[in-house]
C-alpha cells in the first residue's frame, strides 16, 4: 500500500525549544527541502541537507534519508504516529533502532508517520540560505536530476560508495532495455526515453 501525503499533512511550523535553539514541526506531506528553506528564514540551522532530499518528511523519517553528511532522524527531537484502529502517539528516538537508511519500533506495530518535531540550533539566516544553495549546486553537479529517473537506488555499503563499486563494474551508462545506468552518476537509473 503506498500512500501520498502531498496533498494532505502538510502544515509546517515554528516550534521553540529553549533558548539554545528551536525546532520545525512539519507534518509527514511536507517536501523535506520546504523544511531546509523554512528552517533557514527563521535562523535555525542543521535542517540545510534535507533541500537536497526530494521526498517529504514521512518518507525521510520512514528510511533515515540523508545526504551530503546529515540524515533525518539526526535532527529529529519527536515523532507523531498513526494506527490502524486511528490512535496517534508520540513516539522518540529511543523507541525506534536507527541505523543508515533503517528505522524500525523497537517493539513492532503497525504504525506510519504522520509528523515530526526536528530539534535545530540557533543559526544566521543567510548562512544556512547560503549553505542551501552550495549543496543544490553540488547535487547538480555531480546528480542526474534533469533526466527522468529513479534516483539514488542502492544503498552504500559500510565504508563505500554503491556508485563506486558500480563504475569499478564497469557498468557507469550501460544500458539494458529502456533503463540506463547514468554516466553521470552510477547509483542513478534512468529512462532512456
Amino acid at each position: 500500500t503506498v500512500i501520498f501525503t502531498h496533498r494532505a499533512l502538510r502544515s509546517i511550523r515554528l516550534d521553540h525549544l529553549g533558548a539554545l535553539g528551536g525546532g520545525i514541526q512539519a507534518e509527514a506531506g511536507v517536501a523535506c527541502p520546504k523544511v531546509a528553506r523554512y528552517a533557514a528564514l527563521n535562523g535555525l540551522a542543521g535542517a540545510e541537507f534535507l533541500a537536497g532530499i526530494p521526498g517529504t518528511v514521512g518518507g525521510a523519517l520512514a528510511m533515515n534519508a540523508g545526504c551530503f553528511g546529515g540524515e533525518t532522524w539526526d535532527i529529529v527531537a519527536h515523532v507523531l504516529t498513526l494506527d490502524r484502529a486511528g490512535k496517534t502517539r508520540a513516539r522518540t528516538r529511543e523507541d525506534y533502532e536507527i541505523d543508515y537508511r533503517r528505522v524500525a519500533l523497537k517493539h513492532p506495530a503497525e504504525e506510519w508517520f504522520i509528523g515530526a518535531s526536528f530539534r535545530l540550533k540557533r543559526g544566521v539566516a543567510e548562512e544556512s540560505r547560503n549553505k542551501i544553495i552550495e549543496l543544490l549546486k553540488r547535487r547538480i553537479a555531480t546528480q542526474p536530476l534533469g533526466e527522468p529517473n529513479a534516483g539514488s537506488v542502492f544503498r552504500n555499503p559500510p565504508g563505500d560508495y554503491a556508485a563506486r563499486l558500480i563504475e569499478a563494474c564497469g557498468l557507469k551508462g550501460r544500458t539494458i532495455g529502456n533503463a540506463m545506468i547514468s554516466g553521470k552518476h552510477a547509483n542513478f537509473i534512468r529512462s532512456e526515453e
